[in-house]
């Protein structure tokens, strides 16, 4: 399991402590936002839509916040436009890192997110300098619900799953971007409790750090993630599960 899906993983199983659970309903209604804008306010019609508005149903996010954010991309409500951009950075010992946002201000976005390399020791890099090392996937994170989790990565892999890794009680299923729906669904029918399905952007090369490197990477993970406008961080970093024990401990 990469050091990004260990991070994740992580970070699921602590959920959301109340005082960041305003600024967890802000990220997920900017992605309601952008998935309506995108494919239409119809979740029923709306693959990532739905995924968004599942995941903030998941959340607790109140259902008069999901319905005000679908309305608000069908031109319903006031609001200013939201854009979707994506920032490429380099870390401790070099890892390549990219940083998903959705904000309405890009110029306070770019000078937050850069502020936070430079105090974490990294950089800000130029467009291209290294979203050349990830590739897009579908990523669904599974728990077995009492099954084999062999039979599990079989369903997957039977439904057109591209890689299927094992961990310590949950499952992740790697899928082509096209064929996400279908594998959550296959999976579903199986009685396979799916707890995330989601795009997601996958290295295709690591960085082994070690430990001060890793703490290090991990604090700007930490730091990224904590802005209003950043959605997802993606890096190439590995790090032993002790590492990640310690620093979440």
């Amino acid at each position: 399991m990469s050091g990004h899906s260990k991070w994740s993983q992580i970070k699921r199983q602590k959920g959301v402590a109340d005082a960041q659970r305003g600024q967890l309903f802000t990220k997920l209604a900017k992605e309601i936002i952008i998935a309506a804008k995108q494919g239409g306010p119809d979740p029923n019609a709306n693959f990532r839509l739905r995924m968004a508005v599942q995941k903030a149903r998941d959340n607790n996010m109140p259902a008069d916040n999901i319905d005000r954010a679908i309305k608000r991309a069908s031109g319903g409500a006031e609001g200013t436009e939201i854009a979707e951009i994506t920032y490429e950075g380099f870390g401790p010992a070099g890892t390549a890192v990219l940083v998903e946002v959705a904000t309405d201000n890009r110029n306070r976005c770019v000078a937050e997110v850069r502020n936070v390399f430079t105090r974490a020791g990294g950089n800000l890099g130029e467009s291209g300098s290294v979203a050349w090392n990830f590739d897009a996937r579908g990523l669904i994170s599974a728990v077995p619900n009492g099954q084999d989790p062999d039979d599990v990565a079989l369903y997957a892999i039977d439904a057109g799953a591209e890689d299927v890794q094992v961990g310590d009680g949950t499952i992740e299923v790697y899928t082509s971007p096209a064929d996400l729906e279908k594998v959550k669904k296959a999976l579903e029918e199986h009685q396979v409790k799916v707890e995330s399905a989601e795009s997601a952007r996958v290295p295709k090369t690591t960085v082994q750090l070690d430990e001060k490197s890793a703490v290090q990477m991990l604090r700007l993970v930490e730091k990224l993630e904590a802005l209003d406008d950043v959605q997802k961080v993606y890096f190439n970093a590995e790090f032993s599960d002790d590492v990640l024990a310690s620093y979440t401990s």
